[in-house]
């Protein structure tokens, strides 16, 4: 929503917030290390939206069906746009002139698409989009969608078949299981660990009006360290694509993929990312780090 004219005011709307509505009407209740926090922790649903902008949210998507027929037709139709940057955000990224980064060799090769998602999938096959209705994280992080048009996990295994190849029967069935239920996560671009699930209790309290409490969450426990690898591995293609977009020495990002069953629409799978673009000292200590001269 626009200024009022005139007056510098920011009016509040009931479509698809601007940044000054989400600076103003909906301050983000958490912090970018909680956020790695909630993600490391393993049950999503610690993620939240403002409770008001939900509310606003439910509204604007009584019209979308109205109109679309459904939400899944609204993406479909008119949402999703395929190879192409993002036009109809209003939340712009620093990179909706990037397009994703891949080997036209590789697909030259291929009389098909891959069987499932690689840091190379085609440009074509990969709509990258803002996040309209953002959860109430701090201004300056971007939350994009990377949907896809061929699995991330294949099915049913959810494993990979090179990965697969490597673990027995039951292994598989545990990773299987372990997939089904906790999807993906992963981080890229910073020179800390992302926060220990065990520092969770102490940031419960920027949960409090959402009722969260640390018995009602659901975590897997903990695996083997063959079926950890395989859970890390699955994640692997993923990871490049994610470090390759959002360079590392740039940016801090941490990113998640639901299992196929919490997928929003069937056959489509979509990445979320957060990324922070990092200030000239992060930067610089990264270039220490890795020993990248200046200027270079």
């Amino acid at each position: 929503m626009a200024a009022l004219p005139g007056t510098g005011q920011v009016l509040l709307g009931d479509g698809k917030p601007s940044r000054e509505e989400l600076r103003i009407y909906y301050p983000s209740k958490f912090t970018w290390t909680q956020l790695k926090l909630f993600i490391n922790f393993g049950d999503l649903g610690l993620l939240k939206r403002d409770k008001m902008l939900q509310a606003r949210y439910e509204k604007w998507t009584e019209g979308i069906k109205a109109e679309y027929g459904s939400m899944v037709n609204y993406l479909l139709d008119h949402r999703l746009q395929w190879g192409k940057p993002d036009r109809l955000s209003l939340l712009t990224s620093e990179l909706d002139d990037v397009s994703p980064a891949y080997t036209p060799y590789e697909e030259t090769l291929q009389s098909k698409p891959a069987d499932y998602f690689t840091a190379d999938t085609s440009p074509n096959l990969i709509s990258i989009i803002q996040n309209d209705w953002p959860y109430s994280v701090p201004l300056e992080v971007e939350h994009s969608l990377i949907w896809t048009k061929i699995p991330i996990l294949p099915s049913p295994s959810l494993i990979m078949p090179h990965i697969a190849a490597t673990l027995s029967y039951e292994t598989q069935e545990k990773v299987t299981a372990r997939l089904n239920q906790d999807g993906l996560r992963g981080f890229t671009g910073s020179l800390e660990p992302p926060p220990s699930p065990s520092l969770l209790p102490q940031s419960m309290g920027a949960l409090s009006e959402w009722v969260v409490t640390l018995d009602g969450l659901i975590v897997s426990p903990k695996g083997s360290e063959e079926e950890e690898k395989a859970v890390q591995l699955s994640g692997a293609e993923v990871q490049a694509f994610v470090a390759r977009r959002w360079v590392e020495r740039e940016w801090d990002t941490c990113w998640f993929v639901n299992p196929p069953r919490l997928q929003s629409v069937k056959g489509l799978a979509h990445i979320h990312v957060f990324a922070r673009k990092k200030g000239s000292e992060e930067t610089a200590k990264w270039d220490m780090v890795h020993g990248i001269e200046q200027g270079n």
